[in-house]
């Protein structure tokens, strides 16, 4: 079969899902050629196919571009003519979708908002509209994409067709990655780890908040990502230490020298930082926020409340480095069993057999 990936801002998370599909996929048997559209800005131009088969579509996210965009991503679909286009995010969904109300198409349509709009932090009217939006563009959609058990279970319970629904978690490859991680840690310390952005959605701010006014000097936090130190109105105390950004490819790494990675999102429609430590037999210490929490599926680490904060405290001051360990084995275990590339693919590819 023949299989175009149609988004808009690939890049980040998105572009890690991506670049994981079409990996797998250019050696699947079952599929003969694979394309790829996506934005010429704001996207990753480093995907390893044929440039015949990478088009790259002018635009910018703003209601004038949106027009342009829809004709551009139409002509590629029109010039290829695949079996099967898969979208995905939020928007790519609308330039896909929303003209299937007024023209024919011969191709069937997976579609994965990686993260569904209507789950994020957002004003009740806003979540009605993306609800809507959602509902009535599922009905030009052959298959949805769930990415997490929470996700799943959110769309269900607003009504989506449940036979148009299919569960298949994000997937990381197996291999960890070697690098020379320029950070020396103290061993005595139990030693936390955050990784991520600094935007409201990753929770930093809640808990640098919280690490100003904790006391217990066994416990070491570490930040890795957009260093804290650009934003003026943030305080770093002394027991929170700002790596500053990691390339990717080290990452795993920088993983090995903790005893814990610490994920405080007010909402996160996977949670591909708590599987990244997974693989690397790091227990989780997360959130009670959307697909988090379900994470914690095999006695692999622990949940606090984003509103009582002394649930935090309570955990990080019965740690123990013997049960961390513990703990992080079993999130290998759990992360083998359920959360690798192989198996989100092999899912995927029976999502495209059952359709066609």
């Amino acid at each position: 079969m023949k299989v175009m990936h149609v988004g808009e801002y690939v890049k980040g998370g998105v572009a890690t899902y991506v670049k994981e599909v079409i990996d797998y996929q250019k050696y699947c048997e079952d599929i003969e050629e694979i394309y790829l559209v996506a934005s010429d800005t704001n996207s990753d131009k480093d995907f390893e196919l044929p440039s015949e088969h990478l088009f790259f579509y002018k635009y910018e996210r703003n209601l004038k571009s949106v027009a342009s965009a829809v004709k551009q991503i139409e002509k590629a679909i029109d010039q290829v003519q695949p079996d099967v286009v898969h979208v995905h995010s939020t928007f790519a969904g609308v330039f896909v979708r929303f003209p299937l109300f007024f023209r024919k198409r011969k191709y069937k349509v997976v579609y994965c908002s990686h993260g569904w709009a209507f789950l994020m932090e957002l004003s009740s009217l806003k979540k009605k509209v993306f609800t809507f939006v959602e509902k009535v563009l599922s009905t030009k959609t052959d298959k949805i994409i769930n990415i997490s058990q929470n996700e799943q279970k959110k769309s269900l319970e607003l009504g989506f067709t449940d036979n148009k629904l299919a569960l298949i978690n994000n997937g990381i490859n197996t291999t960890v990655r070697d690098g020379n991680p320029n950070l020396e840690v103290d061993k005595e310390k139990i030693n936390l780890l955050f990784v991520g952005r600094f935007d409201r959605q990753k929770g930093l701010d809640i808990l640098i908040e919280f690490f100003t006014g904790y006391k217990n000097k066994d416990i070491q936090l570490y930040i890795i990502g957009d260093s804290v130190l650009k934003n003026s109105a943030i305080e770093i105390p002394e027991n929170v230490i700002s790596v500053g950004w990691v390339d990717n490819n080290q990452l795993d790494s920088y993983y090995e020298l903790f005893d814990a990675v610490i994920i405080p999102s007010r909402w996160e429609g996977f949670g591909l930082v708590a599987v990244e430590a997974m693989k690397n037999a790091k227990p989780i210490i997360v959130s009670d926020r959307g697909a988090l929490p379900d994470l914690v599926g095999n006695d692999n680490g622990y949940i606090f409340s984003l509103n009582q904060l002394s649930t935090l405290e309570q955990i990080l001051n019965s740690l123990n480095k013997a049960e961390l360990r513990r703990k992080g084995l079993n999130g290998y275990d759990y992360f083998i069993d359920n959360f690798t590339s192989e198996i989100m693919n092999k899912k995927i590819i029976d999502v495209y057999k059952q359709i066609i």
